[in-house]
């Protein structure tokens, strides 16, 4: 099963009373709104409202932010959909223009992710920022846009997990009275992606970062830890083509230990904060600074 389009949802903890039958869309002055859009959309604006409040830690301004995104933005969501596409490729063989309904959801976040770091490496290069602040910049972001996002899933019923009886099981009811009970996957991935926030915005408020990239690092080994575990209960994962290898199970694991000798090999090196390159940027605001001062004198 991918998806139950307008099942009730119900979680048999929360008691008999708690039913979610809103459907995934809803009308506007006859312009059909979804709700998947909207729950993305707010992910995002979350995202960027936090954005605006760090991103000075960093060394990078907020305008140059606001830059980034305008590329970003429509180029990780083509990511997004052309990662899902190529690995469903069977669902839109004889319906090329079902590709462009994103909708209806089908976006794939690891082609998100890579066409993010295709965009901000190429953003660095051009306006000289280090790769690796900017990357670790955009790490809590992308947790908030996560977690958030999720929440789509859910009112679109799909990406749900194999039916089981755990105390905290999604029920779907159909309009028929058939009733299935699956793990809400979509509120795991959210809650593991809240508590890496947490975790990343203690370590940041204590001031443990040491070198540029090392946030973006420990992003990337707890999603994949998430993506790695999760997916296994997933009824709609994308396959390696005729395998039968789960791609995000694949590329979790690839993370997981691409996090780990990235961050053991730049742990055992000795770190001189004043590298990292929002102190670079003080640096240099500082020489300017005594240099208008002599030339005032």
């Amino acid at each position: 099963m991918t998806s139950i389009p307008n099942a009730t949802i119900t979680f048999p903890m929360l008691g008999d009373g708690f039913k979610v039958t809103a459907p995934p869309s809803f009308d506007v002055f006859g312009l059909t709104i979804h709700w998947y859009g909207v729950i993305i959309a707010m992910g995002f604006l979350l995202a960027v409202w936090y954005g605006s409040k760090n991103s000075e830690r960093f060394g990078i301004k907020f305008d140059t932010i606001i830059d980034l995104l305008i590329w970003d933005v429509p180029l990780s969501i083509i990511g997004a959909r052309i990662y899902y596409v190529i690995f469903y490729f069977d669902l839109y063989r004889d319906n090329f223009w079902d590709v462009f309904k994103i909708w209806n959801g089908g976006l794939g976040f690891y082609g998100a992710l890579i066409a993010t770091i295709i965009t901000i490496s190429v953003f660095c290069k051009r306006r000289n920022i280090k790769i690796g602040a900017l990357l670790d910049f955009a790490a809590p972001g992308l947790l908030i846009g996560q977690s958030v996002g999720r929440w789509g899933n859910f009112i679109n019923r799909e990406a749900f997990g194999v039916e089981t009886d755990v105390f905290c099981r999604m029920g779907l009811t159909t309009a028929d009275g058939t009733s299935v009970f699956v793990h809400p996957t979509f509120l795991y991935e959210s809650l593991w992606n809240a508590l890496g926030l947490l975790l990343i915005w203690i370590f940041l408020k204590k001031g443990k970062r040491k070198y540029d990239g090392q946030v973006f690092a420990m992003y990337i080994g707890w999603y994949g830890m998430a993506r790695f575990m999760i997916e296994g209960l997933r009824t709609d994962s994308l396959y390696l083509f005729s395998t039968g290898i789960r791609v995000s199970q694949l590329v979790g694991g690839l993370c997981v230990l691409g996090s780990i000798i990235y961050l053991a090999v730049n742990g055992s090196r000795k770190r001189d904060r004043s590298q990292l390159f929002v102190n670079q940027v003080k640096a240099r605001q500082k020489e300017e600074a005594e240099k208008t001062d002599d030339d005032v004198e």
